[in-house]
């Protein structure tokens, strides 16, 4: 199984996925490490990627989800799998794919982007991706993918993923 932590910069990816990775002993990778250094710089100089730049990206992250099961390891990966169709495409991986969309207010997620450092994706950038986000279809939620509310504690949001996948103990 994986599990994708989506949602837009600021959402808490990062810090939901490794507490879940950590509670389920899964393997955990971020998607920004999968970036080619184009895009970093494209991103760090506040230009939106495209498609074009996204779907080499997208397809290498769906096919370290493969490897992974394909050696019997389940995952937790960070992504912010804006659009369904990166989302088809990560669900075309080895194994079965779940999303969890953090999402919030447009306020709170940019408080917490203006709030970290060290990180290449600008506050400048929120609109554009919050433009880009399609929310999670019927069917994906009907497959078992998530829509958690950020406002939570991360602990409250991991243990709300655990409950709903039924992976206590797992």
């Amino acid at each position: 199984m994986h599990i994708v932590v989506m949602g837009v910069a600021g959402s808490g990816k990062t810090t939901v996925a490794a507490a879940l990775a950590k509670r389920l002993g899964w393997e955990l990778a971020e998607a920004d490490e999968f970036h080619p250094q184009a895009n970093i710089d494209k991103m760090a100089s506040g230009v939106p990627l495209t498609d074009e730049d996204r779907w080499p990206w997208l397809r290498s992250i769906r096919d370290w989800m493969s490897e992974q099961a394909r050696a019997g390891r389940s995952t937790v990966l960070t992504c912010s799998a804006l659009k369904h169709s990166y989302r088809e495409l990560l669900a075309e991986a080895e194994g079965r794919v779940v999303f969890a969309h953090l999402d919030g207010s447009p306020e709170l997620l940019a408080e917490r982007m203006s709030g970290r450092s060290g990180h290449f994706m600008p506050t400048t950038l929120l609109p554009s991706q919050l433009a880009t986000l399609e929310p999670l279809t019927d069917g994906e939620l009907a497959s078992g993918s998530l829509r958690i509310d950020i406002a939570k504690s991360p602990e409250a949001i991991v243990g709300e993923i655990i409950d709903s996948l039924h992976l206590e103990g797992a």
